[in-house]
């Protein structure tokens, strides 16, 4: 303010005056040596300055604290001592403790913790009630350097394997900056998930537990959270030096001598995803920690490691972001935030309600709706599950809807929000709720989470009952007051109600700035896109469920043209969309390309588009839409897909709607879970068991597969698949025991396509038994292996008995002369009712092709294609000899 500096002067200028005339001069000379900051005043400027100007010069330089600091070293060095200290006691007696600035870095350590502990003791939560970090922060599951970015999922995730995930305590927190094996540290290391997870509650219990002292000791000497959409939203530039300052107790801190030492710095940047990709000049890096720049200038240069490169950096951000982001970060450590276990779920309950009572009754309830329970996962989602129980059970009343997706989740609470409003504001709580709704897409639209007071006062939000339930408030400091401005409690929801404004268009009103709902959609043309999740939700909230339910709670009628619209979307994606997986030459492929090397398994940068398009079928939830939506898309092809579970779920449930004609591959896929590939194989676990029985009555014993329930679908009644492909797959024997039980059952399955896999001798006998299955309506089969394989005298013994089986293409397979022998004895056989064989790139002796000749003559109705059977009934002898 004026008065300090107006104290400091007067301070500066009594101590100078008491300096001799060669004191002075050497005072002059010293100040020359570099400032607290690596600055120091032009020498231009003291050459000739008196007591008066000097004590000018120090003020404007340095500000009003740091130039007494400035002034009593220098004193020291120019040997008036006597004047420093009487300097430092009329400092302290006019202007107190806390003006003593410019600590050192060993001194300002325990002071910058203490500060952290306190700002940090308390959260707030989504509804503006501040609690206790420590009493409210529940453990979370984290793989620790986790394979790959699983796809951002809404709905029922996977239970996380015990081996892999661990439960964030503080030896999980601990790990994430471990060495590798060769003692080479990870200076960033990424924690990713999907929205509402609790990565942001993750990052905020790092920081606290730093300042406590529980981790990173003698490793880390200050920590600073970045909460990367705040600070893209803040006007002007700002270097990173000013950041710091921003989070330090006082504006003394030694920031210069921070800064010196960068490998002992972490800083936390919160919600990255949200970084622009920067061009034109914004572009060059920021790598002076001194230079004002803007937020994403500074932001990106601590992310690429071009600004302060040996700074260990911890970045959260949504998993489907994540490639986007590895070209930016170089090499990190990943880490997988998983939500939380069964058990932490209780934890969240009891630690919600704080009445134990109250707590069993809520979490008995969601318990005992799987479901609803499997959502509850997500913190946020937890939260809200919570919130709405919470008032129920203060209505004395109890949770009679229940959801299978998140949008069902969110929409409850809406819900809950509009019914616990007293009935003479239920009128103005629907309005404000439709320009909250309108705020977030033009915000989602926009890209903007961060809102100021003006925005909300348009449009009459501030104050009302709605902005205290949905949006938090922020003060940020501002240049000459506090800035105050809103975000949403959670991104997610701000995704949510954007969707939903959608549905809140009156008919006949004209279109908002915003524009309609083809403008949302036709802007989700690229997987990165930042309205994936707000497209999700807008399915969701289009299934007749849903829309009678916001029809009810908002009292207007919802249009049919939004779910119209949405529909010829999805239609119009199956004519060149984007992402979908290009055709693979089956059969003209040469042997030696047809090995699966293992680094396909790692998932490209781009989201598989064709698997988003399902997730948002999975999202509505009615057959009858997902039916008419499949039917412009006759074969769904996902290529690349590191399946979790959730991806089969979505799979399964958009293949149990499919309509007649449908087809199904799966190209270059993984198809079994991190842990089942350190179990031991189930190949070598089935031959040890059966030894030479049959394994038929104890194949159902063993652990289901991955794709078990999408083989469950197949064989639903409703279920009009008619082919299904793997290709390029590594096939395990689990999957093979459960397609063979689909085999059997599947009512509409046609054709079975095996092409380019590695199945064990295992796994093709257990395919070989479902397809001889007398319910079987497969007809034809195509198989194609990389090497000889011993396990195909099942395939072709179960030619004998398969009563549908009308067309076998083993092109590209290796048949040796038995195996030749024993399949032209299987075809003789009277039970055998195939009509085609394809053995087009199959390398025949001249004994086999006089064998297969034998056949053709005792059925002239088969069909055998081969180069050098084709139009060729009887080949001449020296043919057949120089083949």
């Amino acid at each position: 303010t004026g008065l300090r500096l107006a104290v400091a002067r007067e301070l500066l200028l009594a101590a100078l005056e008491e300096l001799s005339q060669e004191q002075l001069k050497r005072f002059r000379h010293k100040l020359r040596d570099v400032g607290p900051d690596g600055r120091s005043i032009p020498w231009g400027r003291l050459e000739r300055a008196d007591a008066v100007d000097l004590a000018e010069q120090l003020t404007q330089f340095y500000g009003p604290e740091p130039a007494l600091e400035v002034a009593r070293k220098t004193l020291k060095r120019a040997d008036a001592r006597d004047v420093a200290a009487q300097l430092q006691e009329q400092r302290l007696r006019r202007l107190g403790l806390g003006s003593v600035a410019l600590l050192s870095v060993s001194e300002y350590k325990k002071k910058y913790r203490e500060h952290v502990l306190q700002l940090h003791a308390r959260v707030k939560e989504r509804n503006a009630r501040s609690v206790k970090i420590t009493k409210r922060f529940t453990k979370l599951l984290i793989a620790p350097e986790s394979a790959a970015p699983e796809e951002e999922a809404l709905g029922p995730a996977e239970e996380p394997e015990p081996g892999r995930a661990r439960r964030s305590d503080t030896h999980t927190f601990n790990r994430l900056f471990r060495g590798d094996e060769e003692g080479r540290q990870p200076l960033t290391v990424v924690l990713q998930g999907p929205a509402g997870i609790g990565k942001t509650m993750a990052a905020k219990k790092i920081l606290y537990d730093w300042a406590a002292g529980k981790l990173y000791q003698g490793q880390v000497d200050f920590a600073f959270f970045m909460p990367c959409g705040e600070l893209l939203e803040r006007p002007g530039t700002r270097s990173l030096a000013d950041l710091i300052l921003d989070q330090c107790p006082d504006r003394g801190a030694p920031v210069p001598q921070m800064l010196a030492q960068p490998q002992r710095l972490l800083f936390i940047l919160d919600g990255a995803d949200e970084l622009p990709a920067l061009e034109g000049p914004e572009a060059e890096p920021c790598t002076d920690p001194f230079e004002a720049a803007s937020g994403a200038r500074v932001l990106g240069g601590l992310l690429s490691k071009a600004l302060l490169p040996t700074a260990l950096l911890l970045v959260t951000t949504r998993a489907a972001a994540s490639g986007r982001l590895q070209g930016r970060l170089g090499s990190p450590q990943c880490a997988e935030v998983r939500g939380f276990s069964d058990k932490d779920k209780k934890k969240y309950f009891y630690k919600f309600f704080q009445d134990e009572r109250r707590a069993e009754r809520a979490y008995r309830f969601v318990k005992e709706n799987e479901t609803l329970f499997a959502l509850c996962f997500v913190p946020f989602v937890c939260w809200i599950v919570c919130t709405v129980l919470r008032q129920q059970l203060e209505l004395g009343r109890d949770l009679s809807r229940t959801s299978k997706t998140t949008t069902s989740v969110y929409l409850l609470f809406i819900a809950s929000v509009l019914s616990s409003a007293p009935v003479a504001d239920g009128p103005r709580v629907q309005g404000d709720l439709r320009n909250l709704c309108r705020l977030a897409r033009e915000g989602v639209l926009g890209r903007r989470a961060q809102f100021a007071e003006k925005q909300l006062e348009q449009l009459e939000l501030r104050g009302s009952r709605v902005q205290t339930l949905f949006l938090s408030k922020k003060e940020l400091p501002g240049v000459l007051e506090t800035e105050v401005t809103y975000q949403f409690i959670d991104q997610s929801f701000q995704e949510f109600l954007a969707a939903l404004s959608y549905l809140l268009e009156d008919e006949g009103v004209p279109r908002t700035a915003a524009g309609g709902v083809g403008t949302l959609l036709r802007g989700d043309s690229q997987p990165h896109s930042h309205l994936v999740l707000t497209t999700r939700f807008l399915f969701g909230l289009l299934s007749a469920e849903r829309m009678r339910d916001i029809e009810r709670h908002f009292g207007c009628v919802v249009s049919e043209r939004v779910k119209q619209e949405a529909l010829r979307w999805v239609q119009g994606q199956g004519q060149g969309c984007p992402g979908v997986a290009p055709e693979v030459t089956e059969g003209t492929k040469g042997l030696e390309d047809t090995e699966e090397p293992e680094e396909e398994e790692e998932e490209g940068e781009e989201p598989n588009y064709p698997l988003e398009l399902l997730y948002c079928l999975y999202e509505t939830q009615e057959d009858a839409f997902v039916r008419q939506a499949l039917c412009r898309l006759p074969e769904l092809a996902l290529q690349g897909v590191r399946f979790c579970r959730m991806d089969v779920a979505v799979l399964s449930y958009c293949v149990r709607c499919c309509p007649a004609g449908q087809a199904l591959r799966l190209i270059s896929c993984r198809l079994v879970t991190a842990q089942e590939k350190k179990k031991k194989s189930l190949g070598k676990r089935l031959q040890a068991s059966l030894g030479g029985s049959s394994s038929r009555g104890t194949t159902k014993q063993l652990p289901a597969s991955l794709l078990h329930p999408l083989f469950q679908a197949m064989t639903d009644q409703l279920c009009r698949l008619t082919s299904l492909t793997l290709s390029h797959c590594k096939v395990p024997d689990a999957v093979c025991r459960d397609l063979s039980e689909a085999l059997k059952a599947a009512p509409a399955l046609t054709e079975l396509g095996l092409l380019h896999n590695r199945l064990s001798e295992a796994g093709l006998r257990m395919l070989s038994e479902g397809l001889a299955w007398p319910q079987c309506r497969v007809q034809t089969v195509r198989v194609q292996l990389p090497s000889s394989q011993h396990g195909l005298q099942y395939l072709v013994g179960m030619l004998r008995q398969s009563p549908a089986l009308t067309t076998l293409d083993l092109s590209g397979c290796q048949l040796p002369a038995p195996m030749v022998t024993y399949l032209c004895a299987i075809l003789q056989h009277q039970g055998c009712g195939l009509q085609t064989l394809s053995l087009t790139s199959v390398e025949l002796s001249e004994q086999s092709l006089q064998e297969l000749q034998a056949v053709k003559r005792v059925k002239p109705d088969l069909v055998i294609a081969h180069p050098a059977l084709d139009g060729h009934p009887e080949p001449p002898k020296e043919h057949i000899s120089t083949f």
